[in-house]
């Protein structure tokens, strides 16, 4: 399929399989978010998917991002949670995404000159691959029993490692309409394998009710939950640069510039607070999802915005949802193989393209930096605000290449 059937309408066979793949990119971190933060999974859908087409339309439907739970404010909503209820972490939630808001309207005035001063290709290089690698434990954890003494005879570890040799094997070598869709076909195959070594629990599929809403709630504000929230969406709009950075590059158009990173923070924040009014999690774009674009090299957005209708419907039907529920970690462990192992490559391809010399001791710094403290789980508290892993490696590259003097070989 050549790039210009990337744009076209695919039909709606197609995008009915390419948006289920997408589903199952982001269905285990958005549904992990509300399991620890006490929030309900079904909203957690619902906000994923309303959000998303909330998104593609402040940001005319040019750029192609799913939109799902974000991980950076779990320790504050349990924390708010903890003194003052979860209404009020919803509230917090609310006032943050209106963070993202103030900051749109900011760049929609000043421009974006600011923006290859302070992030060159060596850092949106070097964070693209902490994007990827900062993924890959999850993806490892996800396995179910890789790690040091697992052998063939772990029903986990074969299933794990048959979903990931049929989705490297689909990606290599399917043709047609196969070739667009590995990641569904290395889920559907590891799930039927799952199944015949009894590790899939079909509990939940009994126990749910055809259809029902979700378990709505409403936000409550207050001072504490807004002051402890605010700083938190700093630290996403930095995540949230560098997800538009890897989409730019694998999509191979500029979307800081086109339809501008004004709109895609402002259809971030009003995602994130939309999802706050109605009792579910802060929204971010998802790398997992990104993964599933740089491999299938689908960038249509139509896409999205069937994956995101389909997690609205799923949020409803509860036995749909409580099905893809019962898909078993090492499912998507080895799926995750392959989509965060992409979206590192591909930030290995911007620092190669982009002609960086690492003879030169400012990109070498800058660099292993980032690499470091992105990669080897860094966090630094400030407050009530902890900025973990990517965000700090971000705004601390940001700093060194600011600071750093540069022709210093």
């Amino acid at each position: 399929m050549n790039k210009a059937e990337h744009q076209e309408n695919l039909g709606l066979g197609k995008n009915l399989a390419l948006g289920f793949q997408h589903i199952f990119a982001m269905f285990g971190a958005t549904v992990l978010v509300p399991l620890l933060t006490g929030l309900d999974p079904s909203v957690a859908f619902f906000t994923s998917g309303i959000g998303t087409l909330l998104f593609a339309f402040v940001t005319k439907g040019q750029v192609p991002a799913y939109l799902g739970s974000s991980f950076a404010f779990i320790g504050p909503i349990v924390r708010i949670s903890a003194a003052w209820g979860l209404p009020y972490a919803l509230g917090g939630a609310v006032a943050a995404g209106l963070v993202y808001v103030l900051v749109a309207f900011i760049i929609s005035r000043i421009g974006l000159d600011w923006i290859d001063k302070i992030l060159p290709p060596v850092v949106i290089g070097s964070v693209i691959m902490v994007i990827g690698l900062g993924l890959a434990s999850h993806a490892v954890q996800n396995l179910g029993g890789l790690v040091e003494g697992s052998t063939l005879a772990d029903p986990n570890v074969r299933v794990a490692l048959f979903t990931l040799v049929i989705t490297v094997v689909g990606t290599m070598f399917f043709k047609g309409f196969f070739a667009v869709v590995p990641i569904l076909i290395g889920v559907i195959a590891g799930y039927l394998f799952a199944v015949t070594q009894g590790i899939v629990d079909f509990t939940l599929v009994r126990e749910a009710a055809w259809f029902g809403f979700p378990g709505f709630i409403l936000p409550k504000f207050n001072t504490f939950a807004t002051l402890t929230m605010l700083p938190v969406a700093l630290v996403t709009i930095a995540e949230h640069l560098g997800d538009v950075g890897v989409l730019s590059k694998i999509t191979g158009k500029d979307f800081y510039r086109e339809p501008g990173l004004h709109r895609t923070l402002l259809g971030d924040g009003l995602a994130t607070s939309l999802a706050g009014f109605v009792g579910g999690p802060p929204n971010t774009t998802y790398g997992e999802n990104v993964g599933v674009l740089a491999i299938t090299k689908i960038f249509n957005v139509s896409v999205i915005k069937t994956a995101a209708v389909l997690a609205v419907a799923m949020s409803f039907v509860q036995k749909m949802g409580a099905l893809v529920r019962t898909i078993p970690d090492p499912v998507m462990g080895g799926v995750c193989i392959v989509l965060f192992g992409v979206i590192a490559a591909s930030g290995i391809r911007t620092l190669v393209e982009s002609g960086i010399d690492y003879g030169d001791k400012r990109n070498l710094i800058i660099s292993s930096v980032i690499l470091v403290l992105g990669i080897g789980g860094a966090e630094l508290g400030l407050g009530p605000v902890k900025l973990p892993g990517m965000p700090l490696a971000t705004i601390v590259g940001i700093i060194l290449n600011l600071v750093l003097p540069r022709n210093n070989s």
